[in-house]
């Protein structure tokens, strides 16, 4: 297939062009580098299967010739208020990629005929009151809080979506993706994960806010890339939860990096000064993954950090 896409110096889309590369398809990236780096994609430099576009998808878009499919990963997802990338800091621009880049990505996969996955998120469920979360959990959301210019440009997306799908035949796609980490992730992005293992590298205390009692579930990047390309190549229109339920506390998380990582500094407890909405427990129930696409992650919280562990000492310095 010739395929979009968007983000694609992204993190997931900086994946998802290597991964569609290797099975043979043609790719068409595009990025603004607002929150992307150039350097995810450097490697893809001279690939005759590979062309990129430096773009706003909140604009008009212009693409060449039919595509296939469309996949729109592009959109701010740092939670980091203190990060130029995050949406706390850009949230007109991640409003608008929710909502116009949605839109105009809808109007190419209207035109062309083209499959149309959207990468929507874990946080449309807001700090859910239901555990684990299936895809029929409307969600405990805040629109008017600080996280709402992320959380309802997702769940506006979603609605065009199946909105393009119900009126127009679009062949479309939901994809909710829960906590993912790995080689390319943003060491900013202001999530447990990146803190307390870049933290460990340099030998210092691990932050654990609260208790450390709060949950979270990780997901290894090749597996929800894996998951992500089998909703492609599905039939399915609903939204698919795509992540890991294993869930464990931050604290045992915590815990875990210290002792892959060998670091002697241990942990220390500060109060929560986090948004009284950032959400206490979070796992996927991915009934409907296994179900529909015979899918289910397979690489262990350990074996997934030995795997990220080169690419954060990479980028501090200690390799």
């Amino acid at each position: 297939m010739r395929i979009l896409i968007t983000g694609a110096a992204g993190f997931l889309g900086s994946h998802l062009c290597d991964r569609l590369l290797a099975d043979g398809h043609e790719i068409i990236g595009m990025d603004n580098f607002i929150t992307g780096n150039p350097d995810n994609i450097a490697h893809l430099a001279g690939n005759e299967k590979f062309q990129f576009f430096k773009r706003d998808v909140s604009n008009y878009i212009f693409v060449p010739g039919k595509v296939e499919a469309i996949l729109h990963f592009a959109s701010p997802a740092s939670p980091n208020p203190l990060s130029k990338s995050g949406y706390f800091n850009l949230p007109i621009q991640t409003m608008k990629a929710g909502a116009l880049g949605t839109h105009n990505c809808l109007g190419v996969a209207r035109r062309d005929g083209s499959r149309f996955l959207i990468a929507s998120t874990s946080e449309i469920y807001g700090d859910p009151e239901v555990h684990p979360q299936a895809e029929t959990y409307p969600g405990n959301v805040d629109p008017v809080g600080e996280r709402a210019v992320y959380d309802e440009a997702k769940r506006f997306a979603e609605s065009m979506t199946m909105a393009y799908h119900r009126f127009h035949g679009v062949n479309t796609s939901i994809v909710r993706i829960f906590n993912t980490y790995g080689p390319r992730m943003d060491m900013e992005d202001g999530r447990a994960l990146p803190n307390l293992l870049k933290q460990a590298l340099l030998g210092q205390p691990l932050t654990v806010y609260g208790t450390g009692s709060q949950t979270r579930s990780f997901c290894f990047v090749d597996d929800l890339i894996e998951g992500i390309v089998k909703l492609l190549y599905s039939n399915e229109h609903m939204p698919v939860n795509i992540g890991n339920p294993v869930e464990m506390t931050v604290l045992e998380f915590a815990e875990t990096i210290n002792r892959i990582t060998g670091n002697t500094a241990g942990i220390t407890f500060m109060e929560n000064a986090r948004s009284a909405r950032d959400p206490q427990r979070r796992r996927p129930d991915i009934t409907r993954a296994k179900n529909i696409l015979n899918w289910e992650p397979k690489v262990s919280l350990e074996e997934g950090l030995r795997r990220t562990i080169p690419f954060f000492k990479q980028k501090l310095g200690l390799a």
